[in-house]
């Protein structure tokens, strides 16, 4: 039985997606105190301030301002800080950019961990910034996650919900690999109420036009691959979703729920894929990450989750091994 710890969240970086997060966590009762660090002190102070002036009306939780000697007794800590995919790039081209920003965040944070303490990466691009901070921060892979393709999931959900009729709560299924344009949607696995997609498809239809029609599935995939592009060109950046689901990530770590969630983390050996971080669904609860779960995906899935860790491979080697070895 792992001993609970007390539910302390850390958050790095006060920016769209940080403060959204806080203000999420701090809704849900999620922690018990939640700390916030920020090189910008006055825009953590002044975050902190607005939302702690709306604390009595909220389960109680100690919100304020701190530094990273707050992660020698945190449970948790939550890396959002660094730049923001703009209109026309990908998370991708963030990578040297927010490399530059972890190389200092770890070079002051490393030294405060404390025992036991998990680290989840939200920045992007989150896969090749998790396999960066595992290796750099030498803590055991169960202990670093990325937020991964939890919030894609989500949004699959919701597009095969829409398509087909039913509550997303209903829809059973995963995105895997990249959380990135080479993310994979594995329609192999998706149950609706116990049955497979295809099945409910072929018994009560996706289209008016053909009960057994499949063909807008990758186009709903597609829909799912660029929401946080078009989003972005909307209005300049994601942080709503994106909170819930560090949210959902991180009740499940405070609260040992055994959720099973597709977040980043290291995989070596499922479906032939070798020392890359990339999601998966696994069972996470106060050890983080604490069992991989391998699937049967199509063939075709399976093809498409290779080449989705290759890429993330590829970008991990780019950035070694000026960082990574670093200290």
């Amino acid at each position: 039985m792992i001993q609970m710890k007390k539910k302390k969240i850390v958050v790095v970086g006060s920016g769209h997606v940080g403060s959204t997060t806080v203000y999420t966590l701090m809704m849900a009762g999620t922690a018990d105190e939640i700390v916030l660090i920020d090189v910008n002190r006055d825009k953590a102070e002044g975050d902190a301030l607005d939302m702690n002036h709306g604390m009595s009306f909220l389960p109680p939780v100690r919100l304020r301002v701190g530094g990273y000697e707050d992660c020698a007794d945190a449970a948790l800590v939550v890396i959002t800080a660094g730049a923001a995919t703009t209109p026309g790039e990908t998370r991708m081209d963030l990578l040297q950019r927010n490399t530059r920003v972890f190389d200092n965040i770890l070079d002051q944070m490393t030294p405060h961990l404390g025992e036991g303490a998990i680290i989840m990466v939200v920045t992007n691009p989150v896969d090749v910034l998790t396999q960066a901070v595992l290796r750099r921060s030498g803590l055991p892979p169960q202990r670093v996650i990325g937020s991964g393709t939890v919030l894609d999931t989500s949004r699959l959900k919701g597009a095969i919900a829409g398509h087909i009729g039913v509550d997303a709560r209903d829809v059973f299924t995963f995105v895997i690999g990249e959380h990135g344009d080479t993310e994979v949607a594995a329609f192999s696995a998706t149950t609706i109420s116990g049955m497979s997609l295809s099945e409910y498809c072929r018994l009560y239809g996706c289209c008016e036009e053909n009960k057994t029609d499949l063909c807008h599935l990758h186009e709903l995939h597609e829909t799912v691959r660029t929401a946080a592009y078009h989003i972005i060109e909307k209005k300049g950046a994601t942080y709503y979703a994106v909170a819930l689901a560090v949210n959902k990530i991180a009740k499940a770590i405070l609260s040992d729920q055994k959720a099973i969630l597709t977040v980043s983390s290291l995989i070596d050996g499922p479906y032939g894929i070798r020392d890359t971080c990339l999601s998966l669904p696994c069972v996470v609860g106060a050890g983080g990450v604490e069992r991989i779960l391998e699937a049967p995906y199509s063939a075709e899935e399976t093809r498409a989750l290779r080449h989705s860790a290759e890429t993330i491979r590829n970008a991990v080697e780019s950035i070694e091994p000026a960082f990574i070895y670093s200290s």
